[in-house]
């Protein structure tokens, strides 16, 4: 059953005029793929060798499938098909995925970043498994949050916002005084329907609403204040 959609609105956008606009919240929720990790090419390779396979086009699976459990985009093309037949074809390509490191980097300016959020309640909050996420974390050499929520973790995939809610309750923080940092259409749909605000990352991310949006994560500074919460600044 999709997870109950919270009540509060998610605050702004904060800025005068001639200042940089910013952000101000309690905890980070951080999505994997593409916000930290740009995992494009391997992502790519596996669900266009699945998509010929099924005899579909491979950009119009590629369309749907960034951001979700693999299952839920084969329940979308195939309708028709078995969810158990689903679940054991994603697991088949989960597993090659963590094989298949080559090209797996981080995402401009994730290692600072990451750095920068040693003292800042955040969370890693991923459509992977943990395995996947772990593998892809260390082949681009990005810090593991020591909070985590996986495919593992939850009942419903992006875009539900199950994910991020609980993300938000490991924190021990309401959803409004969390920002959850996203690429794709099905992870900000997800974080907004949590009631959270969403900074988008990479050229996915422009065209799907979030409340601001940057190119790479060199394009915002981490301010920790005295009351424990964090201000994003942002250059772009």
């Amino acid at each position: 059953m999709p997870t109950p959609l919270p009540q509060q609105e998610p605050q702004p956008l904060q800025g005068e005029p001639g200042q940089r606009p910013s952000l101000t919240a309690r905890g980070l929720l951080l999505d994997m793929d593409g916000t930290l990790v740009n995992s494009d090419a391997v992502v790519e390779r596996v669900w266009r060798d699945w998509a010929a396979s099924k005899g579909l086009d491979p950009a119009a699976v590629l369309a749907i499938s960034h951001g979700r459990q693999g299952h839920e985009t084969m329940a979308e093309v195939l309708p028709d098909r078995p969810m158990e037949v689903n679940h054991a074809e994603n697991a088949a390509l989960l597993a090659r995925e963590t094989r298949e490191l080559d090209g797996i980097v981080p995402v401009a300016g994730a290692l600072a970043f990451m750095a920068a959020l040693v003292r800042v309640p955040h969370a890693l909050v991923t459509s992977a498994d943990t395995a996947l996420a772990t593998a892809r974390m260390d082949a681009a050499q990005v810090r593991m949050p020591g909070l985590c929520v996986t495919a593992e973790s939850v009942s419903a995939s992006k875009p539900d916002p199950e994910g991020f809610l609980k993300g938000a309750a490991e924190l021990g923080l309401p959803p409004e005084e969390c920002v959850a940092f996203e690429d794709s259409g099905a992870g900000i749909a997800a974080a907004r329907a949590a009631g959270m605000r969403v900074v988008g990352v990479g050229p996915r991310a422009a065209a799907h609403g979030p409340t601001v949006h940057v190119t790479d994560l060199t394009r915002l500074t981490v301010e920790p204040l005295a009351d424990g919460s964090v201000r994003l600044c942002f250059t772009d």
